[in-house]
């Protein structure tokens, strides 16, 4: 084989290597970028757009009300513990978890069968009860209600009424 069957065989491969990376690479007009001279100018946008976000002020403790900014991890930490301890509200140690209070509350049945025992003489709106005479006079009048019997047979027409009177009957 010749020198230069040699180096057409070579210019052949590095040409055929050089067409598969150009069809991965893709063409410069498919960049996102502005620059769409080279890849270098490409490149180059993009790392003055990573300069620009690096610099600005992102955490910002005074007020990160906007979208752009966000308070920094040690303030998200002390709004965090402010918010636990107004939820505890001074919570005794042995009250402040959910597990806790469960187990609180299970090991003493006697104040939850107190408030079940209070609510259940309350009167509800949703149910019926039986409540005693005394009990309904009590409800009605915490309410500011009338007994039915204090109002009559709430099915009476009074068209009849009405009518016999307009005649003077």
């Amino acid at each position: 084989m010749s020198l230069q069957t040699r180096i057409e065989s070579l210019v052949l491969r590095l040409a055929s290597e050089f067409k598969t990376i150009h069809d991965q690479v893709g063409t410069l007009a498919r960049l996102s970028t502005t620059d769409k001279t080279s890849l270098v100018a490409a490149i180059n946008e993009l790392r003055a757009q990573f300069d620009k976000i690096a610099s600005a002020a992102l955490i910002d403790d005074a007020n990160a009300a906007g979208t752009t900014t966000t308070f920094s991890a040690s303030k998200i930490t002390g709004l965090l513990d402010a918010l636990k301890a107004d939820l505890l509200g001074g919570a005794d140690a042995a009250f402040d978890t959910l597990k806790e209070l469960q187990e609180a509350i299970l090991k003493d049945q006697s104040g939850i069968a107190a408030l079940l025992a209070a609510v259940d003489r309350r009167v509800r709106f949703d149910a019926a009860q039986a409540l005693t005479a005394d009990e309904q006079a009590q409800a009605r009048q915490n309410i500011g209600a009338v007994a039915a019997s204090a109002i009559g047979d709430p099915e009476t027409d009074f068209v009849p009424v009405f009518e016999a009177a307009l005649t003077g009957a």
